[in-house]
């Protein structure tokens, strides 16, 4: 077990599923998870922007995001409507209630970054984001859904 124990992919698994309980203690209250706030985010900083875009910002799977977008709709933070251009591509919006979410949801998320890093010193933490970030760029065009957030 110890060779398991070791494995980086292992250890990444055990992160996220910290990661995620973390998000939930903190947030929980909000209904909201982890990848409805990375779409917030998103549709915060680029409004108008259509799904397909999205998914490419948050690297997120085009075909579940339009179940994560449906709920977001269906709870009133975001607004969809038609591409004046296309009225086959729907344009996702925050509604107030969405911007009222996101700024009750700030504080809680940055306390979610908070614990997970805290048993590190402040010089590891700032390793530890850089490397996390080194890897995820090395390695995203073999993601299933690559980042691209500056296409």
């Amino acid at each position: 077990m110890e060779d398991l124990y070791a494995m980086p992919g292992h250890l990444f698994r055990r992160v996220q599923q910290i990661s995620t309980a973390i998000f939930v203690e903190e947030c929980g209250d909000l209904d909201l998870t982890s990848v409805q706030f990375a779409a917030l985010m998103a549709i915060r900083s680029h409004p108008d922007v259509d799904a397909t875009r999205l998914s490419t910002l948050i690297a997120f799977d085009r075909s579940t995001l339009g179940d994560v977008l449906e709920r977001l709709e269906a709870k009133g933070w975001v607004v969809r409507q038609s591409s004046p251009t296309d009225k086959r591509v729907k344009l996702l919006r925050l509604s107030p209630e969405g911007s009222q979410l996101l700024r009750r949801a700030l504080p809680k998320v940055r306390r979610v970054q908070e614990r997970l890093l805290s048993p590190l010193s402040p010089k590891d933490r700032e390793n530890m984001v850089r490397l996390l970030s080194q890897l995820a760029e090395s390695h995203n065009d073999i993601a299933p859904a690559p980042l691209r957030a500056s296409d």
